[in-house]
């Protein structure tokens, strides 16, 4: 019996599942002849079940997939494979094959295989959990003849039965037959409107999801009680494959197996390993010949296509396919990458302003004026020589593209702009809610995952153990604290580690330039701080890169090692720690550059050292923004073509080709499993499983943070994340529709926690950009000298009011140039960037109390930069409504016309009573009419004239 359990596809009949076999039937009463006359006709078999999309019977449909792993020895496929040979011809067709283990009973009856005891309890498990989905109103059939070796499936249908009793569990909103008009707009408005229409027509998908719609249908949470409400005219399509699959998953969660001594739901069962897999299916091929039209083609062709990136997403139809939550990530997305371009536009005049203006600048040209002859002091020690200002000269006007007066207005523009997009998307969102049924939606508790439930009987099992009492069990903090200790110590040894790294390109920054200065040639000389940089930053890409990925595999550890309860708990703890992370990752190289380079350099004859050896690297003449703007620029560049593009597009392509050796390796071991044709479960389970939305969010926060907070330095920034985001949409279009298992629908009406990770980036960038422009760039000290020390109300003459004198003579020890007469003259005084007194003032190399006023001067833009600008966002967040006000009205239409619906049903059910009481007066009258005698005696016979019920 034991080798007969083992090979069974059907559970257990005690367990109460009874499937029909087709095989079973034809063996009672099936005849060769008809057989071979079917044969005769070509016909696919798996043609009626449209290969997996239903159930053999081919009408009810396949809702849902669950995937095992079993164990088939090889003696057992050779006794099945030569019983197939010798059985009638004409039973080629899969669903027409005996059931695994009844021709190999008898035969296999006198070797008994060996027995693995793991497999059989898993085998148990499932088992008893299918039972118990049959009890809940599911219909399951086992397939486990399929090409890929040691793989069984389970489809599961969901009868119509279940679907209304869940969807009333639900309460999903479902389309009555009450339909209304939807506001339209007037006279002027309208005819703008249809004028943007036709502007727009060309670039709007070709889905009839997307047209514009002039009348809704109500919507009510479905109610069995209620279904007259609904158009129940197609009960097939009532519930879409989307709300079918999310029903079955739902059931699943809740149903338990028990052999496991605790509840066990099927996220418990896949991190065992009962199961390996459970999704719902696509609903069909994309490509190919002869492809019936369906969502996943038409999705294919109109949004997941490199073709069409110039056209609007069909929203709508990537929400009826794959549910609200990933609906409303496109959704954004696309808003974002349209409000990308306003700010693309201000960003490249800006830019072409710094490049007309350039020979206009004059600090830039007093720079590159070699008649100044100014003659600054060494970059390091001994090996570094005096060198000329005016070699400087072509980073001075490079600075100038991108610091310049132009730059403050876009910092203004970016954090309004960033006010601006957060209330659109608001605004957007309320739109979506009203168009997909979810207002008034509450996302409730969810199921407690496998791994917390672990958790709370091992502690249930100790405390049984201890005391014999057996009560309901939670975490506590006091559970969670060593996992809390961890979490910390395990952050804060993170970002050291960024830190540390940081510090590690700064040494190799400033040892790479001692060791470039060396060299003999002029040429090696001139370009050793572009050198220096250029190699800089790439090593902080490939540092950055390379942290990105082990800081999200950590992140995903020290939440795991939490045990939060439920799965939007642990999605938002991951999201938290992981953008922290990365968020440092990503910005600790640039805020370096941004405010720390070249501020604790100290002084010809007194610098800072690390270890005693190196000296602290100083900012170009022209300031660090240029500097800071070649680092954003590479790192944000390099992330998206390398990270968010070629990743995205390589290893899914790259786990592709394994899979396509491995299954080339299969199928040579086994031709006839290579002639058989796939069935659509088959082809899903080879695709990518799902892995959540948090990538695809995070690298688009990381991006919009490369927009906002440092745009002062890269006003082409929105510029490069736009061309990004054109291409981003198309790919994660492409890699949703093709390379990824189908996701489960969930619903939900908001983007959750990224959106107070956008506000926040938000306020944050404003502060930022304040710093930026005051501390980094020159624009304060230009503004101090225009209205404080100009002589003529100009720039001339501010290079050298920013440069402080220092006397050779006053050189450390061992720290004077070895060649001071390089330039060819000997050199008394040099010049170097600094408000302090000169060496022949009483106070000589003290601050200046030029600096002071230069510092008020910053300091002071900086409250008024921060709070005109935080003012101006409040104000346009307090300007613009949350919801537009065409949603408001129609949504309080659509509760007046609910109400007027019930009113009239009850009116109706009033009136249908007094119309029976009437009727029952009417019939009490004749009673008493016809039987005077019953007049005398009511309590009698009369009340046998209107016995009937009365059911209202």
């Amino acid at each position: 019996m034991r080798v007969n359990k083992k090979y069974s596809c059907l559970p257990a009949e005690e367990k109460g599942i009874h499937i029909i076999n087709i095989r079973a039937i034809e063996d009672i009463g099936y005849d060769q002849h008809e057989s071979a006359l079917l044969n005769s006709l070509s016909k696919d078999p798996d043609a009626d079940c449209k290969y997996g999309l239903y159930f053999r019977d081919g009408r009810r449909k396949v809702d849902y997939i669950l995937v095992y792993h079993y164990k088939k020895s090889s003696a057992g496929r050779a006794l099945a494979r030569r019983a197939q040979q010798n059985d009638a011809s004409g039973r080629g067709s899969k669903q027409d094959q005996p059931l695994p283990g009844k021709g190999v009973q008898l035969e296999m009856g006198d070797s008994e295989p060996h027995v693995d005891y793991h497999e059989d309890d898993k085998r148990f498990r499932r088992e008893e959990y299918e039972g118990n989905l049959v009890e809940a109103g599911l219909e399951l059939e086992r397939d486990e003849d399929t090409k890929i070796h040691g793989i069984g499936f389970v489809k599961i249908h969901a009868p119509w039965n279940v679907l209304c009793r869940e969807a009333e569990f639900l309460k999903l909103k479902m389309p009555t037959k009450k339909m209304y008009q939807i506001n339209q707009t007037h006279g002027l408005l309208k005819k703008i409107n249809s004028v943007i229409q036709k502007i727009t027509e060309p670039i709007q998908p070709k889905v009839a999801e997307h047209k514009p719609q002039t009348v809704k249908r109500l919507s009510y949470p479905f109610s069995r009680e209620k279904q007259h409400l609904f158009d129940l005219s197609d009960k097939d399509s009532f519930f879409d494959s989307k709300t079918r699959s999310t029903i079955v998953y739902e059931i699943l969660k809740r149903t338990t197996c028990t052999k496991a001594k605790y509840s066990m739901g099927i996220t418990s069962l896949l991190a065992n390993g009962v199961y390996s897999a459970a999704y719902p299916l696509h609903d069909g091929d994309y490509e190919g010949e002869n492809v019936e039209p369906n969502d996943r083609k038409l999705l294919c062709e109109e949004w997941a296509s490199y073709g069409v990136f110039y056209k609007y997403q069909p929203i709508d139809l990537v929400r009826k396919y794959f549910g609200e939550k990933i609906g409303l990530y496109f959704a954004w997305l696309g808003v974002y990458t349209q409000m990308l371009i306003p700010a693309s536009i201000v960003g490249i005049i800006v830019f072409l302003y710094g490049c007309a203006t350039v020979d206009e600048n004059i600090p830039s040209m007093e720079m590159c004026d070699q008649r100044n002859n100014i003659t600054m002091c060494p970059l390091c020690d001994k090996t570094c020589s005096y060198w000329k200002m005016s070699s400087a000269c072509a980073t001075a006007r490079a600075s100038h593209l991108f610091d310049n007066p132009a730059t403050v207005f876009f910092s203004v523009f970016m954090a309004l702009w960033a006010a601006t997009f957060m209330e659109h998307w608001k605004r957007k969102q309320m739109r979506l809610n009203y168009r997909w049924d979810l207002t008034g939606f509450e996302e409730e508790e969810d199921h407690p995952r496998a791994e917390y439930e672990a958790k709370v009987l091992e502690k249930s099992l100790r405390k049984e153990h201890k005391h014999k009492e057996t009560d309901k069990e939670k975490l506590t903090w006091k559970d969670r604290f060593p996992a809390y200790l961890t979490n910390f110590v395990g952050i804060i040894f993170m970002v050291g580690l960024t830190f540390a790294i940081v510090f590690g390109v700064i040494i190799y920054r400033i040892s790479t330039a001692a060791a470039l200065a060396i060299s003999s040639t002029p040429s090696g000389r001139s370009s050793v701080r572009v050198t220096v940089t250029a190699t800089a930053v790439i090593i902080n890409l490939v540092v950055i890169i390379i942290l990105d990925e082990v800081y999200g595999c950590i992140a995903r550890w020290l939440t795991q090692i939490e045990v939060p309860k439920t799965d939007k708990n642990f999605e938002e703890r991951l999201i938290f720690k992981a953008f922290l992370l990365k968020f440092v990752n990503a910005y600790t190289p640039i805020f370096y550059v941004a405010f720390f380079k070249g501020r604790f350099v100290g002084r010809p004859g007194d610098y800072v050292y690390i270890f005693h050896s190196f000296r602290m690297e100083e900012c170009a003449p022209g300031g660090c923004l240029m500097e800071l703007c070649i680092q954003l620029s590479i790192i944000m560049l390099g992330k998206q073509l390398i990270q968010n593009n070629l990743f995205e597009i390589g290893i899914p392509k790259m786990k592709k080709f394994i899979r396509y050796l491995k299954l080339k390796r299969r199928r040579s071991l086994d031709h006839e499993e290579h002639m058989k044709k796939k069935q659509r479960y088959e082809v899903d389970y080879n695709l990518e499983p799902f892995a959540g939305l948090t990538p695809e969010y995070m690298e688009m926060i990381i991006q919009f943070g490369f927009v906002t907070l440092f745009v002062a330095s890269f006003p082409l920034a929105p510029l490069f994340a736009l061309l990004n985001n054109i291409i981003e949409i198309r790919l994660d279009a492409k890699k949703f529709v093709t390379e990824l298992r189908r996701p489960v629908a969930v619903r939900a009406k908001d983007i959750g926690i990224w959106y107070n990770i956008l506000r926040g980036i938000g306020k944050l960038a404003v502060i930022i950009n304040a710093f930026v422009i005051s501390f980094t760039s020159d624009f304060i000290p230009r503004l101090v000298y225009l209205y404080m020390y100009s002589e003529n109300g100009t720039m001339h003459g501010f290079v050298n009011h920013t440069l402080s004198s220092f006397n050779v003579s006053d050189f450390q020890a061992g720290t004077a140039p070895n060649d001071p007469l390089d330039l060819g003259y000997e050199v008394q005084i040099c010049r170097y960037k600094d408000y302090r007194e000169p060496p022949w003032s009483e106070n000589k190399y003290d601050i200046s109390k030029d600096f002071w006023a230069v510092l008020a001067a910053r300091l002071a833009f900086v409250i008024v930069f921060q709070n005109l600008v935080m003012f101006m966002s409040e104000f346009v967040d307090w300007i613009i409504p949350d919801i537009p006000k065409d949603i408001s009205q129609q949504i309080h239409k659509e509760k007046v016309l609910m109400v007027e619906v019930f009113m009239r049903e009850e009116q109706g059910k009033l009136q249908m009573l007094e119309t029976w009481k009437d009727k029952d007066k009417k019939k009490g009258e004749n009673c008493n009419n016809h039987s005077p005698r019953l007049s005398r005696s009511r309590s009698g016979s009369l009340s046998s004239c209107h016995s009937y019920p009365l059911d209202v």
